[in-house]
């Protein structure tokens, strides 16, 4: 047991306690994989990152992302609140404006130069849904058939049911907990907000089959939803989403196409160190 560099923060959000919080320990250089599992399930977050020095030479850090009940290869909100994190206890790029994390999926690109941190989002697989998942999904949350656009499997390491429906309105309209009697997780929901809006959409991630009935902000989801919009001609532009508004957070993600990389999609937001200390593990 040692004492370690620890930093509770929550990302995705300009107002503390109103994102989505992260446990990192900053020291994760002698931890087990038995013990970096446990201790996120005492933390109790959606996700508790650890960081080491890389193993690839031209990252600047790794991470490894755990659950209170396993590990990730990749996600959204632990990308950004690391390399915040790893810069607030003094991490220095080997490249100016670009971190280089490495983890499950290989290196992650986060630009600094713009307004928000910015990660590039994985790349994307784009399938049909399976069969009977959608009429599924409609009948658990009582979608209105009229309501649906479209909908897709997508994948970038986790792998969503996603459903694109016709306003914010029936986005905020559904039950989460009615996601109980279903048999697949990572279901993510879209839809526009009004014109002039502060937001353009609002995004929401429900799930079955975990300790939680709907995730704050979900960075891997929106990653997912930037290829699948952008590839539907849709986020051709800078685009701010919402997410977290029934939980009565204020997430706010910011979507930003590259504009001279084809489908190169960067996924931003704020991070606000609310703890910072030491931890004994």
């Amino acid at each position: 047991m040692k004492t370690r560099r620890f930093i509770q923060c929550d990302v995705f959000t300009s107002i503390p306690t109103k994102g989505n919080g992260l446990a990192v320990v900053v020291d994760g250089e002698g931890l087990s994989d038995t013990q970096m599992q446990e201790f996120a399930a005492w933390t109790n977050l959606a996700e508790t990152t650890f960081l080491f020095p890389p193993t690839d030479p031209v990252a600047d850090y790794k991470v490894r992302i755990f659950t209170p009940d396993y590990e990730m290869v990749f996600a959204g909100h632990p990308t950004l609140g690391s390399c915040a994190s790893w810069l607030h206890t003094g991490g220095v790029p080997r490249e100016e404006g670009l971190v280089r994390q490495e983890c499950g999926i290989g290196i992650v690109d986060i630009d600094l130069t713009g307004n928000v941190p910015a990660f590039v989002a994985p790349p994307t697989s784009i399938e049909p849904m399976p069969e009977g998942n959608l009429e599924a999904i409609t009948e658990a949350l009582k979608l209105k058939p009229e309501a649906i656009i479209r909908s897709a499997q997508l994948n970038n390491g986790p792998i969503w049911q996603v459903v694109e429906l016709a306003s914010a309105r029936d986005v905020l309209a559904i039950e989460a907990a009615d996601t109980q009697s279903l048999e697949f997780v990572g279901i993510g929901l879209i839809g526009p907000h009004e014109e002039g809006a502060e937001c353009q959409y609002e995004v929401r991630m429900v799930a079955s089959r975990i300790s939680m009935n709907e995730d704050p902000i979900t960075g891997s989801l929106n990653s997912a939803l930037a290829h699948w919009m952008h590839e539907g001609g849709k986020y051709q532009q800078n685009t701010l989403v919402a997410q977290g508004t029934r939980l009565n957070r204020q997430g706010r993600v910011h979507i930003i196409p590259s504009s001279n990389e084809p489908g190169r999609m960067l996924i931003g937001g704020e991070t606000q160190v609310l703890i910072e200390g030491t931890v004994k593990l």
